[in-house]
């Protein structure tokens, strides 16, 4: 179970490091074209001007902590909600990556399981 989640936190590390860094660095493989609820949706996003930049420090923070093995269970938690909004946008908008996407939330949910005795304190009285 440890070398399951060490490798599962890794690779969904990777993955929003991967994505984030390259949004940063200006170096954003071509986006593929995208439905008019797409473009609606991602017009928005970049219309509110602070948003898309905030998703994506999100996701370098919460790659970083990933990777720091004693601050797992805390970017599991704060990775969470960027990995549900990713899931949801191609589950209702763009289906064709959603294997991926059903992936990192999968693998997100499995590190909360792995670190459930960590959020236990949070719940107890």
């Amino acid at each position: 179970m440890k070398i399951a989640v060490i490798i599962v936190r890794v690779l969904l590390a990777a993955m929003y490091l991967f994505a984030s860094v390259s949004y940063f660095l200006n170096i954003m493989p071509k986006a593929p074209e995208m439905t008019a609820a797409q473009t609606s949706f991602m017009t928005g996003l970049m219309a509110s001007v602070y948003l898309f930049p905030l998703i994506k420090i999100t996701e370098l923070v919460g790659g970083v902590l990933l990777l720091i093995g004693r601050t797992a269970p805390l970017a599991a938690l704060i990775i969470f909600p960027v990995t549900l909004n990713i899931f949801l946008y191609h589950a209702f908008l763009g289906p064709k990556d959603l294997p991926m996407v059903a992936v990192m939330l999968l693998f997100n949910l499995f590190l909360f399981y792995a670190y459930r005795a960590k959020y236990l304190p949070i719940f107890s009285k």
